[in-house]
């Protein structure tokens, strides 16, 4: 799979070379059956059930770095943080932000655009229970890296939703600007915030899930406030 990615002359020939991988058995396995079984809220649609690529601008200044997709969004709709209460809250927040032209992400073709902004994820496809194995993060490491290297021209921030993005993007960096991490590594929560020279500024956000936004341990004002400083950092 490194070598793949690496022939990837471009974002449209990544994405492409993404949506054809079946490296791990048990992700290709799960993302297969759920969309052969389908919710039924949504059983007249066709699920996507592949690998889901990046989305957004080719020349982004800011990142969003997630987990992986949902098994009933992105694996569904095959656009990351599209058709489900995530993306809801997310790309509500990035209108808000002036970072996407519309407040909604249902499916691949409703219209959404990004500006300023790319989106993808550490894992590539949807794991049981939302929890990659390590072995399924390596796997799809070389995805990742080589879509940073593509953006590294204009990308200034990355914002990591959630611990295991804010753990993903220490050997990217490494891997992708030559720098390593600094030593002890600082510790993801919510607004932190690290700055190194020669690799973009990374915040930590927690992540968009049910489980923080019901609970309001992630709240509308809290992604404002994330997006505003990205922003800032990014001098846009």
């Amino acid at each position: 799979m490194r070598s793949e990615a690496a022939r990837a002359a471009s974002l449209g020939a990544l994405d492409a070379a993404i949506s054809d991988c079946f490296a791990c058995p048990r992700l290709v396995a799960w993302r297969e059956e759920v969309a052969a079984t389908k919710r039924a809220a949504f059983r007249d649609q066709h699920y996507w059930g592949r690998p889901v690529p990046g989305f957004g601008v080719a020349d982004p200044e800011i990142a969003i770095l997630g987990l992986a997709p949902a098994a009933h969004g992105g694996n569904r709709t095959g656009r990351i943080f599209t058709g489900d209460r995530s993306g809801d809250v997310l790309f509500a927040a990035l209108h808000r932000a002036g970072l996407a032209n519309q407040p909604t992400s249902v499916s691949a073709d409703d219209g959404l655009a990004l500006n300023h902004l790319r989106i993808f994820a550490a894992v590539r496809c949807a794991p049981p229970d939302n929890k990659p194995l390590p072995s399924e993060r390596d796997n799809c490491a070389p995805w990742l890296h080589r879509e940073l290297e593509l953006i590294r021209p204009t990308l200034k921030v990355v914002v990591a939703l959630g611990a295991f993005a804010w753990q993903a993007w220490w050997p990217a960096m490494t891997a992708v600007y030559g720098v390593r991490p600094p030593v002890p590594r600082p510790k993801f929560g919510h607004g932190a915030k690290v700055s190194q020279p020669g690799v973009p500024d990374l915040l930590g956000c927690f992540h968009v899930s049910q489980q923080n936004t019901f609970t309001g341990k992630l709240t509308p004002a809290m992604l404002d406030d994330v997006f505003t400083e990205a922003k800032r950092l990014a001098r846009i």
